[in-house]
């Protein structure tokens, strides 16, 4: 399936749906539902679980880590603005999408405009990492190139990792191990081997969010031939990822208490495996529209998750 026709004409925009009629397009509320917010718990947590890393080698330096959550925010709505126009290019959104609405494709936003505002995150992204790399040094520059090159070749350029199967691997390790272990890295000036080990369940979780995204998503993806995992191996093996990603969320906690790396507080995150349970239930249920939720309470899920593993990986550091 081709995108329709306006996609090659930058100021041009399709038909605005009567589902985001209420939205102006080119309008402030155009921009933020592009930005997706909702998903600026996938950069909060891990920057927050990096940041007790610090805490907890008695080496937390604030100013670092709040340059950090500056960066990891543009890169996310770099991200999500860069899917937003090239899944429509590759016209993946159409109307037969379940999901939130995009913004291009709704006709609220033009192609141009969509990619002026990607570069503009970006660039925001870079002055946050120009500071991070006096801090840091040039290892930081890696860090930031690569998270930018990975978040444009998401659904961009020859071989989109979101279109080849490769996209749960990109969010397990820039929402993991790159940003917990970057994090930590600019304040500590070197990466512990507790932050690693952090690292698993935030990226674990925020791996669930896109599971939840592919599995509704997987008839329309398999029509325009973007061949996620959950396209690949089936409902069942969707099922299965979903459920070894919250083995390793809920593991974790329990290695790193049994093994005396943390304070019996690091268990604190445990009070959500009921939910995660229930949500597992829901992911092997439920379809189509109705899977939104549950995309919505596995995000939340991700934020009070992770905000519990903080406090417990600081606590015996924290200044109470």
């Amino acid at each position: 399936m081709t995108p329709p026709n306006t996609a090659n004409d930058a100021d041009a925009a399709p038909i605005v749906p009567s589902h985001s009629a209420e939205v102006r397009p080119g309008s402030a509320r155009a921009w933020l539902l592009a930005a997706r917010p909702q998903t600026l718990t996938a950069a909060f947590v891990p920057v927050a679980v990096g940041a007790a890393v610090a805490l907890a080698e008695h080496g937390a330096r604030w100013a670092p880590a709040l340059a950090a959550l500056l960066g990891a925010f543009a890169i996310q709505i770099g991200t999500n603005f860069a899917n937003d126009v090239f899944d429509f290019e590759k016209g993946a959104d159409t109307d037969a999408r379940v999901g939130p609405t995009r913004a291009v494709h709704a006709g609220l936003l033009s192609p141009r405009a969509m990619r002026r505002g990607m570069i503009a995150s970006f660039g925001v992204a870079t002055l946050a990492g120009a500071y991070l790399v006096v801090v840091g040094g040039y290892p930081v520059v890696l860090i930031g190139l690569a998270s930018i090159a990975s978040g444009i070749a998401y659904t961009g350029g020859p071989f989109p990792l979101g279109y080849n199967g490769l996209g749960d691997v990109f969010v397990m390790v820039f929402f993991g191990f790159v940003a917990v272990c970057g994090t930590a890295y600019v304040s500590l000036g070197y990466v512990p081997t507790l932050a690693w080990w952090a690292s698993a369940p935030v990226g674990a979780l925020a791996t669930t969010i896109l599971v939840v995204n592919n599995v509704r998503d997987r008839e329309t993806d398999r029509t325009v031939g973007k061949r996620t995992l959950a396209v690949r191996f089936g409902l069942g093996g969707a099922i299965a990822e979903y459920a070894f990603l919250l083995t390793i969320a809920y593991a974790v906690p329990l290695v790193l208490w049994w093994s005396g790396a943390s304070p019996v507080a690091v268990l604190a995150p445990l009070v959500t495996l009921p939910w995660a349970a229930w949500l597992l239930v829901r992911v092997a249920t439920r379809s189509g529209t109705a899977l939104n939720p549950v995309l919505a309470s596995t995000a939340k899920l991700l934020l009070v998750y992770g905000v519990a593993f903080a406090v417990g990986l600081g606590w015996d550091s924290a200044p109470w």
